[in-house]
């Protein structure tokens, strides 16, 4: 019997695609020109194209396993090109940047382990928070002068509460995936009794 090959192009794919493209823009505004609110605007597009393409897939039944996979690919690609080159340019701190970049190395290392036993964990409510907490901090981020009169530093605070939602929702990632880990054992199991 053969498989149905998935058609893969439409337009929340395409969205995903042009995501993709923005990254390498967002790096050479932000260090070649040092235009920040350019960045910011690719960064603002890149985040508005991914609530898009999102409510496009599920709303037109459009959900495919490429977009299932590059999604994700891209926000984190978008996310961690903004704190790196925050970072290089001086703007934040290295030490959540260094831990939102091990978490997301963590995650990238199960996702393909995962992948391979065809095992998918979608993603999270808290997840979903730490991800808005740190885009958040990263649009804040280019406004920071406007905070230096201020002792409580807003941007700072939100990059550190989705720290904490990051590691937060990987603990639950690791819980629900040490649950189906023994979901399909127990179903080995039975074949072979």
């Amino acid at each position: 019997m053969s498989e149905k090959k998935e058609n893969w192009w439409n337009i929340p794919n395409a969205l995903t695609v042009f995501r993709l493209a923005l990254v390498p823009v967002l790096w050479v505004l932000m260090l070649v020109y040092k235009a920040d609110y350019w960045a910011l605007g690719v960064f603002v597009l890149a985040s508005m194209t991914d609530i898009l393409d999102g409510y496009l897939a599920r709303h037109n039944n459009q959900i495919t396993t490429f977009g299932k996979l590059m999604d994700p690919l891209a926000d984190k690609l978008m996310t961690l090109s903004v704190l790196a080159t925050l970072l290089i340019r001086g703007m934040i701190s290295w030490k959540p940047v260094a831990l939102l970049g091990l978490k997301e190395l963590i995650m990238l290392t199960g996702g393909i382990l995962l992948y391979k036993r065809k095992i998918v964990v979608h993603s999270l409510f808290v997840g979903k928070l730490a991800q808005a907490a740190v885009c958040a901090s990263l649009f804040l981020s280019f406004f920071r002068d406007k905070f230096t009169d201020f002792s409580f530093q807003p941007h700072t605070a939100l990059l550190w509460i989705g720290v904490g939602a990051a590691y937060t929702a990987l603990i639950v990632y690791i819980r629900s995936v040490i649950r189906q880990l023994r979901g399909v054992e127990n179903t080995y199991k039975q074949l072979d009794e």
